[in-house]
């Protein structure tokens, strides 16, 4: 291998929350390349392509400029996958998806394509076993859209929601707190835009928080050798 990691978000790259966690996790020696769905495009650009209107299955992410946007789940798998294939002619060898959301028939060419939802379900349901899993996602419309792929799980998780984006620790702590009160005896924070400093407010839940960047980051090392 060449050695080269590119990395795909649906919003725009690159991502500062995102990055060091995939730098704590993957070798030095391995080049980057980050790119985004919605890099180079104005807002008026985004919000005609690809904002998500009444009714649609919706992924959130965060722009550079702040704003916090929800984005057509179907629209924004067209983009993600024209720039799938610029990062594969760009000579990446592997091209990590920065989206814990569902897509169907997402492809590559010659490098390996590593999609977080299709990841973290079965490894987390190997984790737990039978015991409950909570899960947080950022926005409520997802727990019905994005239900289906944790069917790898012994039983259904509990969910809940708090925006990685827009929502302060407190808020944070307090859906932890629903979830570990409804039995929850591990929490899933279920977005990229999730950090190791949401995971530190959860540290009074006194279970084990696992974070989906995390994990994806930790499955593309083991990729180029740890």
């Amino acid at each position: 291998m060449r050695e080269v990691l590119g990395t795909l978000t649906i919003g725009q790259a690159p991502r500062p929350d995102v990055t060091p966690i995939i730098d704590r996790f993957v070798p030095e020696r391995v080049r980057r390349i980050h790119r985004g769905v919605l890099d180079r495009l104005s807002y008026g650009e985004i919000e005609r392509r690809y904002l998500a209107e009444a009714g649609e299955a919706a992924l959130v992410t965060r722009l550079q400029d702040g704003r916090v946007v929800d984005l057509s789940r179907e629209r924004v798998q067209e983009g993600a996958q024209e720039a799938v294939y610029s990062l594969d002619k760009d000579g990446c060898d592997v091209i990590l998806i920065l989206c814990t959301g569902t897509f169907e028939g997402l492809r590559s060419g010659r490098a390996w394509l590593v999609e977080p939802d299709r990841v973290i379900p079965p490894l987390v349901a190997g984790l737990l076993g039978r015991r409950q899993l909570g899960v947080i996602v950022p926005i409520a419309s997802q727990i019905e859209t994005e239900r289906e792929k944790w069917r790898p799980l012994a039983g259904a998780p509990l969910f809940d929601t708090a925006s990685p984006y827009s929502d302060g620790p407190e808020t944070l702590l307090a859906t932890g707190e629903r979830l570990r009160t409804q039995g929850a005896e591990a929490v899933l924070l279920d977005c990229i835009g999730f950090t190791e400093r949401h995971r530190a407010a959860l540290t009074p839940l006194g279970v084990p928080v696992l974070l989906s960047n995390a994990i994806a980051a930790k499955a593309v090392a083991e990729l180029f050798g740890g």
